[in-house]
């Protein structure tokens, strides 16, 4: 049993080690900050994924254990995405209540209408995708505020000196954050099955299921992404959306973290 396990860990080990170092390469190259990112985020995701794996494995049947580690899983986005934008907890409140509500909504919408089986593989399959995507689009759509906001700002300035509420003054620029946050998103959905072929769908025919079942799951999951996803960033950029002050660039709201 050893012999066979480091015979499979062996080869995707130096796979691996091989893929951070060309990353990390192309960034020292071009002398891009952060060049270290994605070796030790590689690095954290091997960590992440042995321990899930190990307490997956007695979990995958109780329904109360796969509750607590969605909890987690928006726990963990919740802190991620508000780091990317500046801590704070009016912040955390946001984000983490607009990525649980996406989810939630994207879950009932799909076991309620029978869609998937509501089985606990089902709810942690689809739940911890829509999390870790919900995830992204509540950072970029904070950013991309946060962001819009700071360089606009004597435009929003202007709204406020005629009248308009803070929430008026930055209405425009909260629906284009949105609108781009979703971009990434769309263009993966609409190209799929042409230029993308998701994990999912891969990895399901890689372990027996027919083509067709395993399009019909990618399909439902690539819809709840999108309809979570759209709640996500609406929801953040209602959160956000009242600016009183200039905010602090993002890049320095990230870095004060560290």
């Amino acid at each position: 049993m050893a012999d066979d396990l480091a015979a499979q860990l062996t080869p995707t080990i130096a796979g691996v080690v091989v893929l951070a170092a060309i990353a990390t390469a192309a960034l020292w190259w071009f002398r891009v900050r952060a060049r270290w990112a994605p070796a030790i985020a590689i690095l954290r995701a091997a960590v992440q994924l042995a321990a899930v794996s190990l307490i997956l494995t007695g979990i995958i049947s109780s329904p109360g254990w796969i509750a607590v580690a969605l909890g987690v899983m928006v726990a963990v986005a919740m802190a991620v995405a508000t780091g990317r934008i500046g801590w704070s907890v009016p912040h955390a409140v946001t984000i983490g209540g607009s990525i649980a509500a996406g989810v939630a909504v994207a879950g009932v919408a799909v076991f309620a209408t029978g869609a998937l089986e509501f089985s606990t593989r089902y709810v942690l399959a689809l739940g911890a995708i829509v999390i870790g995507n919900a995830m992204s689009i509540a950072t970029l759509t904070g950013r991309r505020f946060v962001g819009a906001v700071g360089e606009r700002w004597d435009e929003v300035e202007a709204w406020l000196s005629l009248g308009a509420t803070p929430r008026q003054s930055t209405l425009a620029l909260a629906r284009d954050a949105v609108r781009e946050a979703l971009v990434p998103t769309v263009d993966q959905t609409r190209t799929t099955g042409l230029v993308v072929l998701p994990g999912a769908f891969v990895g399901a025919i890689f372990a027996g299921i027919s083509p067709v079942e395993a399009g019909r799951f990618q399909l439902i999951v690539l819809a709840s992404i999108l309809a979570a996803g759209a709640i996500t960033g609406v929801l953040v950029a209602v959160g956000l959306g009242p600016v009183r002050t200039r905010p602090r660039p993002v890049e320095r709201a990230a870095q004060a973290l560290r």
